[in-house]
């Protein structure tokens, strides 16, 4: 199949490249042929967020959203910025970065589903439960395109008997929007060393819930963020609580994966935040509706690879352009998104464009409101390996004295590198989960509806069997057990009573967090069948 651009995931960078290219064309009065490939069984499937969007970008793609209908529906009324302690919770000032008077608590899932609406009517073409699966490149070797991957193989790789091929996709430009570790972007990131000269990406993982709580509980536009307990000082992480309308709750809890204690769970401490007497009041008389756990790219400005290569582009979080600070990534993956769309665009005018390196776009990035915004966020998060005062006192500084133009850059090392061995670790005894506020792994998801088909190839890959056991168990005391946040992973005995890992495949979230923390990377995350994985209603 032939178009002229094939955009790899239908998230928010994704689609505003789309709208914007095909908004290009129309305004030119010009042919063009727009393709986005997602792998979630539908649009918004895969798209986990907390979120609460600041709505500038979305403002220069559609200038009509509200009469659009476009579902921002609560605006943010009030921030609240605590510390807790275990048993108390102290009220202090927002820091400006994190006031969100102007912005909106959405479902980002649900914006994306919109999105795609916009989109189609302009034309573009997509096609959810398809999975690209493989870079295609020109005997040049620029990026021809990508090729989705074959549906209905056996375990072993073989055809089975309702084996399909899967398609390629030929395009003279390719854009990579797959967000966070993208497993193609993996590919092309070492084939063209994109990555020379930026600092390692940094990772957070994110673990959402969605409630439903008592009216007297609920508050719509309330912005709750802490900082604080059960986080030790030295451990990045938060949560926050955003008040949508309908009585729901999205509560979420992030901790940065460049943590040294083997024995930490970021899974159980999101449960056991929710125990805290300041926290668990909201939750008291309501209902879980739904969980999801996503991987975010915390590094910002200085982690931000190199953007083009011939034939294609990174755009969105799968480059890197969330901002930390604000903890928003929405509107400057939809600016990247638009911002390679307009030079896309310019440079596939006539014939040209085939196969080549736009390197307009990162030229446009840097001119643009995006780049000033994440350079003057760039210190903040790196600072927090100082530990958590020393971190909010710098920031405060870098703010209010700097304005983000300190005369100095502070850098990121790589998280997989971070943890400590065993023996230097602290076990943590995590209490057990209560099935009221509290709950375990598989029920959780259960309510991720997440689904493979089984009779499919491993889409975890080990580079080599061993590394589990004589790496990983033995002096790490296996942390693929606890990063894990849905249960994939286990370490159980053989018939001889030695210990094997035990890969359940089947209840993977899509999260990468395994692909980033493993201490080896010895796991490599690659693209199970379209339409597998989770499927995210309202989050």
């Amino acid at each position: 199949m032939e178009y002229d651009v094939v955009i790899v995931g239908g998230g928010p960078s994704g689609l505003a490249a789309a709208i914007r290219l095909m908004q290009r064309a129309s305004e030119a009065e010009r042919e063009l042929s727009v393709c986005v490939l997602e792998k979630g069984g539908e649009i918004g499937a895969h798209i986990l967020s907390g979120a609460v969007i600041e709505p500038r970008a979305l403002e220069e793609l559609l200038p009509d959203w509200k009469e659009r209908g476009a579902p921002l529906n609560t605006p943010a009324s009030e921030d609240r910025f605590l510390y807790l302690t275990a048993t108390g919770a102290r009220r202090l000032p927002t820091p400006p970065q994190m006031k969100n008077e102007g912005n909106y608590i959405i479902s980002l899932g649900n914006l994306c589903r919109w999105l795609a609406e916009q989109a189609e009517e302009l034309g573009v073409e997509i096609y959810p439960g398809f999975a690209a699966a493989e870079v295609l490149y020109h005997d040049d070797g620029s990026v021809k395109g990508v090729a989705t991957g074959d549906m209905g193989l056996n375990p072993n790789g073989t055809p089975g008997p309702n084996h399909e091929p899967g398609v390629e996709l030929h395009a003279r430009q390719t854009l990579l929007a797959e967000g966070c570790r993208g497993s193609l972007t993996k590919t092309l990131t070492e084939r063209f060393n994109l990555r020379k000269g930026a600092d390692p990406q940094t990772y957070g993982l994110g673990i959402k819930e969605l409630w439903e709580v008592k009216p007297e509980n609920h508050q719509p536009g309330l912005v709750i963020h802490t900082v604080g307990w059960p986080m030790d000082s030295k451990t990045y992480g938060g949560s926050f609580l955003y008040h949508l309308e309908d009585n729901q709750v999205a509560v979420g809890f992030v901790v940065g994966l460049d943590y040294d204690n083997p024995y930490l769970s970021p899974f159980d401490e999101m449960q056991r935040f929710k125990t805290h007497p300041a926290i668990r009041p909201t939750f008291e008389g309501g209902r879980r509706i739904s969980y999801g756990a996503r991987a975010l790219s915390e590094g910002g400005y200085q982690s931000i690879p190199k953007l083009t290569f011939p034939g294609g582009a990174l755009i969105g979080d799968t480059a890197g352009f969330l901002n930390m600070p604000k903890i928003k990534g929405s509107h400057t993956a939809m600016k990247s998104g638009m911002t390679a769309a307009d030079a896309v665009f310019e440079a596939l005018g006539g014939e040209g464009g085939n196969g080549d390196e736009i390197t307009a776009y990162p030229e446009r990035l840097r001119e643009s409101w995006l780049w000033d915004e994440l350079y003057r966020a760039r210190n903040i998060r790196p600072s927090f390996r100082w530990g958590l005062w020393p971190a909010m006192a710098y920031s405060a500084i870098d703010t209010y004295v700097f304005a983000g133009k300190a005369p100095w850059t502070f850098h990121h090392h790589a998280d997989h590198e971070q943890l400590k061995p065993k023996d230097r670790g602290q076990p943590i005894d995590y209490p057990k989960p209560d099935g009221v506020i509290t709950f375990d792994r598989l029920s959780s998801v259960f309510l991720s509806n997440t689904n493979h088909e089984e009779n499919q190839p491993c889409h975890l890959t080990l580079r080599d069997d061993s590394v589990p056991v004589t790496v990983n168990l033995e002096r790490y005391a296996g942390p693929e057990a606890r990063y894990c946040p849905a249960g994939v992973y286990e370490f159980v005995d053989d018939d001889q009573g030695n210990p094997r890992l035990q890969i359940n495949a089947q209840n993977c979230v899509h999260c990468k967090t395994c692909d980033i923390k493993d201490p080896t990377q010895n796991i490599h995350w690659v693209v199970p069948e379209g339409g597998g994985g989770p499927n995210y209603p309202n989050m």
